[in-house]
């Protein structure tokens, strides 16, 4: 995976995103927890994708940008109804410059990165440039929500997984790290009746103190964490956790 860079996850699943991942979270909630948390002000998406959650964010009229690498995706989102209405810079979320965008604002009531998207930053040091960005462009008041999984330190460090299986084909997820990396290089084998359709994948996981010292290093601290995004309550048991940090 020499090759592998900020657009590479989104260009491998962009032509299969929808499909297999629209139910990976619950949509409503979020949206209905990133519409609250905004109070009407501009929000920002960081690895925007396809959609998913900003086209029903805007719907209920919360003013949403965003960014993403992948011009796969954003190709992706600009077929759908609303997409092209959205305004997305092309390019590193650890970045976020908005700068190619004429109107975008200086600061944001929201900035957000939901399911995993936060560990597709493969460097501690891209997620640590991440949260310094999105903290520069978070209005006073402001907060960057982030959704992940909480890492199983004690979970084997690679394997094959059956993902899907139907008439049409197999998905098979292969990966492995070492015991003592973060770091997992992954992909999903597609196997149908015209061969294999290799979409590689690596991420990079944290645990929330880990992304909580980051923010902190980064000016922001934590306000609120929950296991989901209706607000049930955080344990140290949960599978993911959707973390709220405001400026300090």
């Amino acid at each position: 995976m020499e090759a592998y860079g900020a657009a590479s996850y989104g260009d491998a699943f962009a032509d299969v995103y929808d499909d297999w991942y629209a139910d990976v979270s619950d949509v409503e909630a979020t949206v209905a927890t990133l519409a609250r948390l905004a109070g009407g002000g501009p929000v920002l998406e960081l690895g925007i994708g396809s959609g998913r959650l900003a086209l029903p964010l805007a719907a209920l009229g919360v003013p949403v940008w965003g960014i993403d690498a992948s011009a796969a995706m954003v190709e992706l989102l600009r077929t759908k109804p609303g997409g092209s209405a959205i305004r997305v810079a092309l390019g590193d979320m650890a970045d976020v410059d908005l700068s190619t965008l004429a109107g975008a604002p200086e600061r944001f009531a929201v900035v957000f990165v939901a399911f995993n998207t936060f560990f597709n930053l493969v460097e501690e040091a891209a997620q640590r440039r991440c949260l310094n960005r999105a903290r520069a462009v978070l209005a006073p008041g402001g907060r960057l929500v982030i959704e992940a999984f909480v890492p199983d330190t004690e979970a084997p460090s690679g394997g094959i997984e059956l993902r899907r299986m139907n008439a049409e084909h197999v998905v098979l997820s292969v990966s492995r790290r070492s015991a003592a990396d973060p770091v997992v290089h992954g992909e999903h084998l597609e196997i149908n009746e015209h061969g294999i359709r290799r979409r590689p994948w690596i991420v990079r996981f944290a645990s929330p103190e880990h992304i909580d010292a980051m923010a902190a290093d980064a000016g922001l601290r934590l306000a609120e964490r929950w296991a989901g995004w209706s607000g049930e309550p955080y344990s140290d048991d949960a599978p993911a956790h959707v973390s709220v940090y405001v400026p300090r």
